[in-house]
């Protein structure tokens, strides 16, 4: 079952819940060492550029008994932006993209949750972006859940989401003599995210 398949699957009644993760309920702080917060933005009209973020936290409590009450946060710094070229990180982090110095935190905040069925979760929130605050939707694939080498319960999920960046104020752009333009406005998010229980 993947993270889209459950586009079909109705929420109008509870939807089972994983026995696995009905166990897990509780406060959870997100590992940065082992999550990842990427995007995808199309380059050219011809290739993929892939980021990610470097420095950001979060925290998650899961409620395993009534998933519908399950939160998540998290805070982006925008300055540890990476795609592995300096001079479009030093791009995007300008006034042209995301004005770093004035705006130096882009964050989520959940407002519902939702289990669909299986591993299939999805939750929505609100992103906020240069000061500019829309709803989006991620869905979630739980992947598992495990006691690490140092004794510390672990949680894993994946997640995808597609937002409009103009729908924040982020409309630079290039007209291509070809016709189109230099950067999409559709912009892919996936998140590998590995969370650990609060003591």
């Amino acid at each position: 079952m993947g993270l889209f398949g459950s586009k079909n699957k109705t929420t109008t009644q509870a939807a089972p819940v994983n026995p696995q993760l009905a166990a897990l309920t509780g406060a959870y702080t997100i590992d940065p060492a082992h999550t990842t917060i990427g995007f995808v933005a199309r380059h050219a009209m011809v290739t993929n550029v892939k980021g990610k973020f470097l420095d950001f936290t979060g925290t998650l409590h899961l409620d395993g008994a009534a998933p519908s009450r399950s939160t998540a946060t998290i805070d982006v710094t925008m300055d540890s932006i990476d795609t592995g070229n300096a001079d479009r990180d030093g791009h995007l982090k300008s006034a042209d993209f995301f004005t770093t110095e004035q705006f130096p935190t882009m964050t989520f905040r959940s407002t519902k949750a939702e289990a669909l069925g299986g591993d299939d979760y999805r939750i929505t929130g609100d992103l906020s972006i240069l000061g500019v605050t829309k709803p989006i939707t991620i869905d979630l694939e739980f992947n598992g859940a495990a006691k690490d080498p140092f004794g510390n319960d672990r949680v894993g999920f994946e997640g995808k989401a597609e937002i409009a960046r103009s729908e924040w104020g982020l409309t630079w752009n290039a007209a291509l003599e070809t016709g189109g333009f230099l950067v999409s406005d559709k912009i892919k998010l996936h998140f590998d995210i590995s969370a650990i229980k609060n003591a």
